[in-house]
């Protein structure tokens, strides 16, 4: 029954984390820190344990759904890379830090950041008709659509602050930096929502390899609950991606919207309590 229990609830985090760009750590961890409270069968999940296990296991759900929106032509490469060089570090970083919180104050704090990002998706996106970027330090991209075109640039310089600054926070609290990085690439740098989504489901997957290093290196992996997640997690990355590509882009920013303010105020709740 416990391994039943533990392939949907991966599944479930990497079907929900996938449409929106998450990579499912945000479902994962906060769903296990309140099984952790309330049955004895989960008493191991403590913050350091579920940290590494949602990491490790995103590496699968990234993976899976990185094939998918690869067959669709949806990932941002160049720019994926250039988050990536940027967030390993950080992620290395914010590893180490973790074991310096306590459980309580992991819930808490975990949900402060969930909520500052449901708050970010009010701010003024960027207007295309107000920018000049010119210059070796600026990416500028174009994507079609569904047979429309989309066009969006960043600066580099702002871009390698930012990747970097979501590793620390992924290496942390294990969410593999999309609840970061999607309202950053979707808000500050233009990205259409699907390319955001799924660039940062190819981030993820190196993202959660270097920052579960770093954990397995510091003794916090406990194996023999990763592997009851990982099938449902594969999956669940698979068939997230193929959803998210027959959504609206308006569709998948409400989803990411609702998302992050429902797990935000369960987290403080607990934190308080």
């Amino acid at each position: 029954m416990f391994l039943i229990t533990s392939i949907i609830i991966g599944f479930l985090a990497a079907f929900v984390g996938s449409i929106a760009g998450l990579g499912g750590g945000v479902i994962l961890v906060p769903t296990l820190l309140v099984l952790h409270e309330l049955f004895d069968s989960f008493n191991w999940a403590t913050s350091q344990n579920v940290v590494s296990i949602s990491l490790i296991v995103m590496i699968f759900t990234a993976l899976s759904s990185s094939i998918s929106y690869y067959k669709e032509n949806r990932i941002d490469y160049k720019s994926g890379f250039i988050f990536v060089l940027a967030s390993i570090p950080g992620g290395v970083l914010g590893s180490y830090l973790n074991k310096f919180i306590n459980t309580e104050q992991f819930s808490l704090y975990f949900g402060f950041l969930m909520l500052a990002m449901f708050a970010v998706f009010f701010l003024k996106k960027r207007n295309p008709s107000q920018e000049n970027h010119t210059g070796i330090w600026v990416a500028e991209r174009s994507v079609k659509i569904n047979n429309e075109l989309h066009r969006y640039s960043y600066s580099k310089i702002i871009a390698v602050v930012v990747a970097f600054f979501v590793g620390v926070l992924s290496g942390l609290f294990g969410i593999g930096g999309g609840s970061l990085m999607v309202p950053a690439m979707i808000l500050l740098f233009r990205f259409p929502a699907h390319i955001a989504t799924a660039t940062s489901m190819f981030m993820i997957v190196f993202l959660s390899i270097s920052s579960s290093l770093s954990h397995i290196f510091l003794g916090h992996v406990n194996w023999e609950y990763v592997w009851m997640f990982i099938p449902g997690a594969w999956f669940g990355g698979i068939v997230g991606a193929k959803v998210n590509q027959r959504m609206k882009s308006s569709t998948v920013e409400l989803f990411l919207r609702v998302l992050l303010i429902i797990i935000g105020i369960r987290l403080i709740w607990q934190g308080i309590g």
